[in-house]
């Protein structure tokens, strides 16, 4: 009987051990079933949207503008929705499409929306030109209204974009140039002139070319030695400083209290006025 009872304690043993195998783990079959349900379905998904994107179900036919554009060409608008509007109604990316038309010269900000049953609806916001940006030659960079800077070359049907004010100065700067113009023209208008070109230099100091060829030195904008300050100088001399530089010469205004002239002609000994000091 020992024996016997032995041998059940030993086979006891042996079937305890022996491992249950995945059939007899229901969490781990559970888990492998909802992983393979959740493949399934995004395998399903996904050959529908193939499928739907091939079917000639719902296909766009047009493009539809909300406002006809005054500077965008209608054949680069249609270049522009060739490439990138792919698909139909329901499967058309949007955002594609829109970063498309954003690429355009003279478009600022693009919307695409779906238009029922089959177009979209495209609304362009085109740049407002204020100045021209940097020097002459090459890509033709112009300012807009917000001081943002973009490429676009003026339609030849409009010269005067051509005889915008021209602002040069360091990246990033060019919304605060437009301000500083503005600026620069409400004081100017007293005396019926207005900035033609402003520049702007690495150490900030400021240049300034008027519409009857007179460049002024404004120098850098200081708390003790404002711009502003120097420009009324200048306004309120703006007789006498013609008397003596006729058509063109320098104005330099960077004097605390005075300033110095400087005409083409005697470029090499610029002559002063009032109390000149040192430049600021």
């Amino acid at each position: 009987m020992a024996r016997t009872s032995a041998g059940r304690r030993g086979n006891q043993r042996l079937q305890d051990a022996e491992p249950g195998g995945l059939w007899h783990q229901p969490a781990l079959m559970n888990l492998l079933a909802d992983v393979l349900t959740v493949l399934a379905v995004a395998g399903l998904a996904w050959a529908g949207l193939t499928l739907l994107q091939r079917l000639p179900v719902f296909p766009l036919r047009e493009v539809v503008l909300t406002a006809a554009p005054q500077r965008v060409p209608a054949d680069q608008i249609a270049h522009a929705a060739r490439s990138a509007v792919v698909g139909n109604f329901f499967t058309v990316d949007l955002e594609a499409a829109r970063a498309a038309f954003e690429k355009l010269p003279w478009v600022r900000v693009a919307s695409v929306r779906r238009l029922w049953p089959d177009g979209l609806s495209l609304t362009l916001e085109e740049h407002e030109a204020k100045a021209q940006w940097g020097k002459t030659g090459g890509e033709t960079r112009l300012v807009n209204a917000q001081g943002e800077v973009f490429a676009a070359e003026p339609p030849e049907d409009e010269p005067e974009l051509r005889q915008l004010p021209r602002l040069a100065g360091p990246d990033g700067s060019a919304a605060e140039m437009l301000a500083r113009h503005a600026e620069l023209n409400a004081a100017l208008a007293g005396i019926g002139r207005r900035a033609e070109a402003v520049a702007l230099s690495p150490r900030r100091a400021w240049q300034v070319r008027l519409d009857d060829g007179i460049v002024l030195e404004l120098g850098r904008d200081q708390e003790r030695h404002p711009l502003a300050e120097r420009l009324a100088r200048f306004v309120a001399h703006y007789a006498e400083v013609k008397t003596h530089l006729g058509e063109g010469g320098v104005a330099d205004m960077r004097y605390p209290g005075g300033f110095a002239l400087a005409g083409a002609e005697r470029a090499g000994r610029p002559a002063r006025t009032e109390a000149a000091g040192r430049k600021s």
